[in-house]
C-alpha cells in the first residue's frame, strides 16, 4: 500500500487525485490549511505550505503529487519533506509561448504566454526549481483539464446555458480548436509513471484529438438534453467576457503519452460525467459573470 502526499486535496485536480488514490487502497495525506471540507478517507496534514514547519518531518512518503504554482511552493515543500520516493509535479501547457508553432513538443522552448501571463511563467519556475533539486522528478503538462469536481466555469457554463434554454453566443465561426484531458486519465497516466518509471521525465498529456468550439458546445447541450441555437460573435477582444476560454488556439504533441497509454476517455463520456457531478454540486462552481455580460450586451 503506497503512502501518498497530495498538496491541496480540496479543489478539482488535487481533490480528484487524492480521492482516486484512496479508492485504489493507498494511504493518502493532503497538505492544506484545513479551511475547506476534506475528502473522506484522506488524512489531513494541517499546515500552510508556505509555513510547513515540522509537519512533515516524521512521515515518509512513497509518492508526492504536487500542484505547485511557483518555485517557492516547490522549494519550501522540498525543504520540509523528510523522506520521499517519486515526485510528480502537475504543471501546465501555459509554459509554452503562444507564438510557438503547435503542436508543442516537450522540448519546445518555454516562455511567457500573453494569455496566461504570470501563471505560465510561475509554472516554468516551479518546473525549473524541481528539476534542479530532483532531476528524477516527473513533470506533467496538461491542456484544459475537465471532469467531475471541476470547479472552473467551463463546461458548467455551457450546461447552465443549455439548462436555461439560452441561445449560445459562439466566438466567431466556432472553428477554434480546443484540447482537453479528463482528470481520470491524468491519474491513469500517473499510475503508469509510477509503475514503469520511464527515463523521460517531462510529458505533455492530453487527448490527441482536438475539438472545435462549436462541436464541444453541441456535445454539452446534447448531454443536457438540448439542441443549441448559435449566435456568432466576431468581437475577439471581448471573448472572455461572454465565453469560457481565451481566443487562443493551440495543441500539444502527446505522442509520448500515447506510447504507454494508448486510450483516453471519449469526450462525450467524460462530459457526461462532468454533467452528472455538476447537477449535484453546482454550488461548488466558481461562476464568472458571463451570463450577466451576455444579458446586458449581447442578448437582444
Amino acid at each position: 500500500m503506497k503512502k501518498i502526499l497530495v498538496t491541496g486535496g480540496t479543489t478539482f485536480v488535487s481533490r480528484y487525485i487524492a480521492e482516486y488514490y484512496v479508492s485504489c487502497g493507498c494511504e493518502v495525506y493532503a497538505l492544506n490549511r484545513g479551511s475547506k471540507k476534506q475528502s473522506e478517507g484522506v488524512k489531513l496534514i494541517k499546515a500552510d505550505r508556505h509555513s510547513i514547519g515540522e509537519a512533515l518531518r516524521n512521515i515518509s512518503f512513497d509518492v508526492v503529487i504536487d500542484t505547485a504554482y511557483n518555485s517557492d511552493d516547490v522549494n519550501l515543500l522540498l525543504d520540509a519533506l523528510n523522506d520521499y520516493g517519486e515526485y510528480i509535479l502537475i504543471s501546465s501547457s501555459a509554459v509554452y509561448p503562444e507564438y510557438s508553432t503547435p503542436p508543442f513538443k516537450e522540448d519546445t522552448e518555454l516562455g511567457i504566454n500573453k494569455y496566461w501571463g504570470k501563471y505560465g511563467t510561475d509554472k516554468i519556475k516551479a518546473e525549473a526549481a524541481l528539476i534542479k533539486r530532483n532531476p528524477n522528478a516527473y513533470v506533467l503538462r496538461p491542456p484544459y483539464l475537465y471532469g467531475p469536481m471541476n470547479n472552473l466555469y467551463r463546461e458548467a457554463f455551457v450546461f447552465d446555458c443549455a439548462l436555461s434554454g439560452r441561445r449560445f453566443f459562439l466566438p466567431g465561426d466556432g472553428k477554434m480548436m480546443l484540447q482537453f484531458f479528463h482528470i481520470h486519465d491524468l491519474c491513469r497516466f500517473i499510475d503508469i509513471l509510477l509503475k514503469n518509471k520511464p527515463s523521460q521525465h517531462i510529458f505533455n498529456v492530453g487527448n490527441k484529438d482536438t475539438v472545435p468550439v462549436r462541436e464541444w458546445v453541441r456535445i454539452c447541450y446534447g448531454i443536457a438534453g438540448k439542441n443549441p441555437e448559435f449566435v456568432n460573435v466576431y468581437d475577439d477582444t471581448e471573448q472572455r467576457k461572454y465565453f469560457c476560454f481565451y481566443n487562443y488556439e493551440y495543441s500539444l504533441d502527446v505522442s509520448k503519452q500515447y506510447e504507454s497509454m494508448k486510450d483516453v476517455k471519449p469526450l462525450c463520456e467524460g462530459l457526461k460525467e462532468s454533467f452528472d457531478w455538476y447537477r449535484d454540486n453546482g454550488d461548488q462552481i466558481n461562476k464568472k459573470p458571463l451570463l450577466d455580460y451576455i444579458d446586458k450586451n449581447l442578448n437582444f
